[in-house]
């Protein structure tokens, strides 16, 4: 609570600083409008009563510059999400925001459903390099975009093409046996059509920073290509395709007990905008995505199929004060198993929505939503969420609640690490219910913006699984989760700096017993700071704090150690070329020098090793160069 209170002390010092003099001679302000379409009414961000939070392409370009190959560090770096690596064999990891876990946030390309089921791997295959913004939607947004959206949404949207070709290449370099290769290509074609393609390969090499035969890094080939096609006719009337592949062999583990997944990864979608009567906006999107995996856990081996399919048509209107947006969806789930066929399935999930939003006042906009999904497995639901924005000068101040489901499935952070093979269901899983509520406040006053949010929400009937002395999956009471961000930033050109803080306490209450989380911090603080010239480069520096987290099915620690991990950022600019070097976690942070990973004995699930809670590979650096045409 010390550290809570120094931020407080310096938001609110920040706050009351003193304006500059009217006299006082002052550079001329651009003000930028950022529009954002997570909140599906469109328009400008600091119009959204639902709060959304945007990383820019000057944002993104910095953490691309530290792991080209995916966007993990982008998120990670976010107040109030934190990458939980999952299995550390394989470097999996999955998203939790503001506590919750991965598997209920619901991530998005330019609206579409793209990635399906995001799993553990999917942020692993996903380069930065063509992504002009990030929306992120904190809490439970199913009112918006169904069951996999209980937790939040993640919108990753994409670059377009400008008025001319452009053409991008990245080639980045470990030291701890990383390789990256990123190529984008934009051009503009006839009438109002433009085209764009990454294409990127990305190799690791095996590492074993502690000579105790279990990989810390694994090893891994991956390759990836996506293009994308846009048409504009600067009417309102747009289309958007893209298609995608992903190909990834990865292996981790000892030589005594493999461990290894094998992806093949294909998605289609498209979206389309016709304005109608002059009034109305007809929206229709599609998407579908299929992954195959086999899996190898030691001596098991695991083949599986996923595939999801998405159909959507909204129509948005205005009304005097109103905007308001009508649509129905449906979603198909299903899973194949080869070698665990006891859990398969196929969800399927029609549903119909409604959204207002009321501008009530220029000082007051209230946003009101409601779904009705039906799951073909878990039945009915109706997820409500209304939203109010208030505002008067520097201030403003957002408050939210809404309501939502997931219908859950075999599929959790463990069995990813463990598989299914040694897995039992006792009983059939119940629809995991959610609903969550949160505050903020913000001052913005000139260069200085601070911003404290307090959230909550609560999982009935969370899906737990035990892997103490059997592994099983089953439906547990319910988890809760409270607590406090805090967000300032001083922007003074060529300068900016960032201090977040984020307290979380996550509690599972189950069968009486009430217990923390396993691996979530309640105390976490990061501070970036960066220099930035146009033409010439930029250099950064970053701190980032995170406290104790309570450990499960470990012999070595009931919990772990807090640690502090210290990066740095160059680039320097000459003509079109780029030079980047970047150290990462240069305090040497790793967890074997607490304790050991690998377990005295094999785990029921299988596992070999203890769940990670702190970086494995140690001290990091990677450099290479940048091209533009």
């Amino acid at each position: 609570m010390h550290m809570l209170g120094v931020m407080m002390l310096v938001a609110a010092q920040a706050t009351n600083a003193t304006p500059p003099s009217p006299t006082e001679e002052q550079p001329p302000e651009i003000e930028v409008s950022i529009t954002v379409s997570a909140t599906r009414t469109g328009g400008r961000l600091e119009d959204q009563p639902l709060r959304v939070e945007v990383l820019e392409r000057e944002e993104i370009e910095e953490k691309m510059l530290m792991t080209p190959g995916d966007i993990v560090m982008m998120l990670n770096e976010m107040g109030g999400m934190r990458v939980q690596a999952t299995s550390p064999s394989l470097g999996a990891a999955s998203v939790r925001v503001q506590g919750m876990r991965g598997r209920y946030t619901r991530f998005l390309s330019d609206g579409l459903p793209l990635f399906g089921e995001v799993g553990g791997l999917g942020l692993l295959q996903i380069p930065p390099m063509d992504l002009a913004q990030v929306e992120v939607i904190k809490g439970v947004a199913s009112s918006l975009y169904g069951a996999g959206a209980m937790g939040g949404v993640v919108n990753l949207i994409s670059r377009q093409p400008g008025g001319e070709p452009e053409r991008e290449f990245l080639l980045n370099r470990s030291t701890r046996g990383g390789t990256d290769a990123v190529a984008f290509f934009a051009t503009p074609l006839s009438r109002g059509w433009g085209l764009t393609f990454l294409g990127s390969g990305h190799w690791q090499e095996r590492v074993d920073v502690n000579d105790d035969t279990f990989s810390d890094l694994p090893r891994y080939a991956r390759g990836i290509g996506r293009p994308r096609l846009f048409w504009n006719d600067d009417k309102g009337n747009r289309f958007f395709a893209t298609a995608g592949v992903t190909i990834e062999d990865r292996e981790g583990g000892a030589p005594s007990h493999i461990e290894a997944l094998d992806t093949r990864g294909f998605d289609a979608g498209f979206l389309d905008q016709r304005i109608v009567s002059g009034q109305y906006v007809v929206t229709t999107r599609a998407a579908w995505s299929q992954k195959g995996h086999d899996h190898q856990f030691g001596d098991v081996a695991e083949r599986d199929r996923h595939s999801t399919a998405f159909g959507e048509l909204t129509v948005r209107g205005t009304a005097g004060s109103h905007t308001w947006v009508a649509g129905a969806a449906v979603e198909s789930d299903r899973y194949r198993a080869t070698d665990v066929p006891r859990f398969n399935y196929t969800f399927t999930t029609p549903g119909v929505f409604v959204q207002d939003d009321v501008t009530i006042a220029p000082w007051l906009l209230i946003s009101g939503s409601a779904r009705l999904d039906h799951h073909s497995e878990y039945g009915t639901f109706v997820s409500p969420r209304v939203s109010a924005l208030l505002r008067s000068g520097e201030w403003n101040s957002r408050v939210s609640f809404g309501t939502g489901f997931f219908g859950p499935s075999a599929l959790t952070e463990e069995t990813e690490a463990a598989g299914l093979t040694r897995l039992s269901m006792p009983s059939p899983l119940q629809a995991e219910q959610g609903r969550s509520a949160s505050f903020d406040i913000t001052r913005s006053a000139g260069p200085v913006s601070t911003t404290m949010t307090l959230f909550m929400s609560q999982v009935r009937d969370a899906v737990k699984v035990d892997r103490d002395t059997a592994y099983v999956i089953r439906n547990a009471d319910r988890t809760t989760n409270t607590g406090v961000e805090l967000l300032g930033t001083v922007r003074h050109a060529p300068f900016a700096l960032t201090g977040t803080y984020t307290y979380v306490r996550s509690r599972e209450h189950d069968g009486g017993v009430e217990l923390d989380a396993p691996l979530t911090p309640r105390h976490s603080a990061g501070v970036v700071g960066m220099w930035e010239k146009e033409d010439v480069g930029r250099v950064g520096v970053e701190l980032y704090y995170t406290g104790t987290q309570r450990l499960e099915v470990n012999p070595f620690a009931d919990a772990s150690e807090p640690y502090v991990i210290l990066g740095l950022l160059a680039e320097r600019q000459f003509g079109r070329l780029r030079l980047f070097i970047n150290g990462e976690n240069l305090t040497g942070v790793r967890q074997t020098k607490w304790q050991p990973m690998v377990l005295p004995s094999q785990g029921v699930d299988g596992r070999m090793t203890v769940d990670a809670w702190a970086p494995l590979e140690g001290r990091n650096i990677n450099g290479g160069v940048r091209l533009r045409f």
